[in-house]
């Protein structure tokens, strides 16, 4: 008889894409992105951080400053920009999108370009934002279908 309690593939993906949202540096918001294709397997991953080549220290990570440019928001890369980047160019048609946040309306036109037709996220905490309601109105028009996957209360434990 079989194991009964073994991850979905909705969980396991979006467990990896929570993994990889732990290599953030952001001390406030930590996401994590993981695309899969039409078979299950991993095409690419991602999370929020500079651009390679800018030093972690060099930039700021807080959300304002004294200046207009002392923020995070100038510099910082999207897990799904990242994870897009880092498929290198592989096609990510028809590919599934497993983010730990909602994506924001600078990632939705990236996923809609690259052709990826659906999105499985966990949490939806800017949804009266305007960037998100411009997101799901982009979606809705490109047919990306959306679906958020309701957390569970499994705790998997690494021993790294």
């Amino acid at each position: 008889m079989k194991r009964k309690e073994y991850l979905s593939w909705d969980q396991y993906f979006m467990g990896v894409a929570k993994l990889s949202a732990m290599r953030s540096k952001d001390p406030d918001t930590q996401v994590g992105c993981c695309i899969v294709d039409e078979y299950n397997h991993i095409i690419s991953l991602g999370y929020n951080g500079l651009p390679c080549g800018c030093d972690d220290n060099e930039y700021p990570w807080q959300r304002s400053g004294k200046d207009s440019l002392d923020n995070k928001y100038w510099y910082v890369v999207h897990s799904e920009i990242n994870a897009i980047l880092n498929a290198n160019g592989r096609s990510l048609k028809n590919c599934k999108l497993y983010v730990s946040l909602f994506p924001c309306n600078e990632c939705a036109k990236a996923i809609i370009q690259s052709g990826i037709t659906e999105i499985i996220y966990e949490d939806d905490k800017y949804a009266d934002t305007d960037s998100t309601k411009a997101s799901k109105r982009m979606f809705k028009s490109a047919k990306v279908k959306l679906r958020q996957l309701k957390k569970t209360n499994k705790k998997i434990i690494l021993s790294i």
